[in-house]
């Protein structure tokens, strides 16, 4: 699956919908399965392993690993997360909220990174560069939060899950509206 897609626009519409999908998807589960902490155990490394492996395909799907540098960066951090999340979920959930704060900023600006270098080619990829600043703010947020005297849960992640659903489901949005225009204008 390594190269160009045949129709990259439509890959990117079609990847953007799919990350939303998940990401309401998670969001939902979190809400409803939020006092059973096991099962927010394993939704929390959920999160992180579905950002590698969704940004793997991406990246394989659009040129390979060496052509879109700051995606494999995301696809090591996640990783790394991912494995960091299953051991802090077995310490504190203060913990959890503080990787979950490191690796919201590192990967927020990898996916700012990401939104600028593709802006040349797609256009509308402002929405995925506002979510990259948003989500290393947000970060921020969370390690400030993992140091508060309240116990932080799944919800304390949930909202930064649902604006990355918002982002992603805008971009995918804006991306049909602009192909729908192009191929109007041409008839």
């Amino acid at each position: 699956m390594q190269g160009q897609s045949s129709n990259p626009s439509q890959w990117l519409r079609s990847y953007y919908f799919a990350r939303a999908i998940f990401s309401i998807a998670w969001v939902a589960a979190a809400v409803a399965l939020a006092g059973q902490s096991a099962i927010a155990s394993v939704l929390l490394v959920i999160y992180p392993a579905w950002d590698a492996a969704a940004n793997l395909v991406d990246a394989r799907v659009n040129g390979g690993l060496k052509a879109n540098p700051s995606q494999t960066l995301n696809v090591g951090a996640s990783t790394i997360v991912t494995v960091i999340v299953i051991l802090a979920v077995m310490k504190d959930t203060y913990a959890v909220l503080a990787v979950f704060g490191v690796w919201a900023i590192l990967s927020g600006i990898l996916q700012l990174y990401t939104g600028v270098r593709r802006w040349r080619s797609y256009g509308a990829q402002w929405a995925m560069i506002l979510s990259g600043a948003q989500s290393a703010l947000a970060g921020g947020f969370m390690i400030k939060q993992s140091f508060g005297i309240v116990p932080p849960t799944i919800l304390d992640v949930a909202p930064y899950a649902g604006f990355g659903a918002f982002y992603f489901l805008l971009s995918a949005v804006w991306l049909t509206v602009a192909a729908n225009r192009k191929t109007s204008a041409r008839a």
